[in-house]
């Protein structure tokens, strides 16, 4: 047991040293991705006010039947979570991965953000 207890220990350690970085404003919010093993799930998020402005995942009843933990739908989530963020009226966001690398599927999501016109 405290050997899990560690290894939370040092992801949440690595979440603050991503997010002391990062301010999201209502110019450019943070766009923050969590995933787990099955899901991946992003929201646009204002600091200054604490507003979410907008947020999608696989979790969603779009989603039903179909995998979640793959890269092809980190990259659906990244479109529609652009579609949404360009409909909230924003152009930029700044990226919070939290405790995750910058690799496979949180790759894959904020690259489709990118795609899509988005600036990251």
């Amino acid at each position: 047991m405290d050997h899990q207890k560690a290894k939370n220990k040092r992801r949440v350690r690595r979440a603050f040293r991503v997010r002391k970085r990062l301010q999201g404003t209502p110019q450019r919010p943070r766009l923050s991705v969590r995933r787990s093993l099955k899901h991946i799930y992003c929201q646009v998020i204002d600091d200054s006010s604490g507003n979410t402005l907008a947020s999608a995942s696989t979790a969603e009843k779009d989603f039903e039947g179909k995998s979640g933990g793959n890269c092809d739908a980190a990259k659906t989530v990244g479109e529609l979570i652009a579609e949404r963020v360009k409909a909230a009226g924003v152009a930029a966001v700044c990226l919070d991965r939290g405790p995750c690398k910058y690799h496979g599927r949180v790759a894959a999501l904020t690259d489709a953000v990118r795609e899509a016109g988005i600036k990251v």
